[in-house]
């Protein structure tokens, strides 16, 4: 038995360390380019871009947009503009109406437009490290609006398992491949899919 728990362990502790050296050393070599950023980005400006639904709530999609935006910028390690896109999106967020949702889902989306709001004001105001551990907790908050509000367009939840002291950290895209926001350029390709939402 106890050989059976320390091969287990083992292969445990073998595929830990290949996903953190594949995480480390796979991506040494990629680069983001500022100016014309050809990284792929899923900055949305156009509401066809949205693929919006009639009866998705359009303020929930402006918000997603602006959050794709801001997760775009942190990408890009375009500390300016990610404090200029998290002003943007506390607009988002405060324009957002729950009133034609039942009371208890009511209560539970502004609770979390309260603690969004808050996040994207700090990203507005500070440095690139403490955006995207303020990004890191408002990607936690817009998740959990889009499992009550719903979207019309196919999200993946991504996941870095060296963000945060190796804590982790998630992120909505509409890409499947992955542009790690907590990292950018340094580790651009670090993380998985989680889950794909819709």
């Amino acid at each position: 038995m106890k050989t059976v728990q320390r091969t287990i362990g083992t292969m445990a502790l073998a595929a830990t360390m290949m996903l953190t050296i594949s995480c480390k050393d796979g991506n040494k070599n990629e680069s983001v380019t500022n100016g014309n950023n050809q990284v792929n980005q899923e900055s949305v400006d156009d509401k066809d871009d949205m693929a919006m639904i009639d009866n998705q709530d359009t303020r929930a999609e402006a918000i997603l947009k602006d959050y794709f935006n801001l997760k775009d910028a942190l990408v890009g390690d375009d500390n300016d503009k990610a404090k200029e896109l998290g002003g943007t999106l506390v607009k988002s967020l405060k324009s957002f109406d729950a009133s034609k949702y039942s009371e208890s889902e009511k209560s539970e989306l502004n609770d979390i437009i309260e603690d969004a709001t808050e996040h994207a004001e700090h990203i507005s105001e500070s440095d690139i490290k403490h955006q995207r551990e303020h990004f890191k907790v408002l990607s936690k908050d817009v998740t959990d609006m889009v499992a009550i509000t719903g979207t019309g367009m196919k999200l993946y939840e991504q996941f870095c398992p060296m963000y945060d002291n190796n804590k982790g950290g998630a992120w909505l895209s509409m890409n499947e491949e992955i542009r790690n926001p907590y990292f950018g350029d340094q580790m651009l390709k670090c993380g998985k899919v989680q889950r794909e939402i819709n």
